[in-house]
């Protein structure tokens, strides 16, 4: 798993909205925000981006870029675009397990037909302008991530602070 202050695994996917995402041309005023989510079968995440889209101005406003991001298929993910109130939220698809597994995501197969054979399970990564780790929290399962308004205060609370990363011990 990385750890803060070091630099981030490379990631890039494709967007529902067919451009791609780079994490290595993101230029932030501050941070850029991954958020991986389960996929298209969990309400969890679906609670979870919506709740991110209505906040995105408040990232904007703090110097955050974001990106949703799943081993979803292309057609699971756009159906999640089209389904979820999540239009301004660019939401990538197609991660692969090794992928996956380089962010320190664990990795869960299916236990219903609503859900795909194998997909990683939550993480949520805050990294800086430079591409190092801020701090990150990876779940087991879709249960007790991080809140939205919680992660935009503790960002707050960081610049205000001058905060710095913490846990590269």
């Amino acid at each position: 798993m990385t750890k803060p202050r070091t630099k981030t695994p490379d990631l890039k996917l494709n967007l529902i909205n067919d451009t791609v995402w780079d994490l290595s041309e993101q230029d932030p005023d501050s941070f850029t925000l991954v958020v991986f989510y389960r996929g298209l079968h969990c309400p969890k995440c679906k609670l979870q981006l919506e709740e991110i889209t209505e906040y995105l101005e408040d990232f904007v406003e703090l110097g955050v870029n974001i990106v949703a991001a799943s081993m979803d298929t292309q057609q699971r993910a756009k159906q999640a675009g089209d389904e979820w109130d999540v239009t301004s939220l660019p939401i990538a698809y197609g991660m692969n397990e090794k992928k996956a597994r380089e962010w320190g995501l664990y990795i869960s197969e299916g236990i219903s037909k609503k859900e795909p054979e194998i997909f990683s399970e939550p993480g949520l990564f805050l990294i800086d302008n430079e591409g190092l780790l801020f701090f990150s929290s990876v779940q087991t399962m879709p249960f007790a991530r991080p809140g939205t308004k919680d992660v935009i205060n503790a960002i707050k609370f960081i610049q205000n602070k001058d905060y710095p990363a913490r846990g590269e011990k």
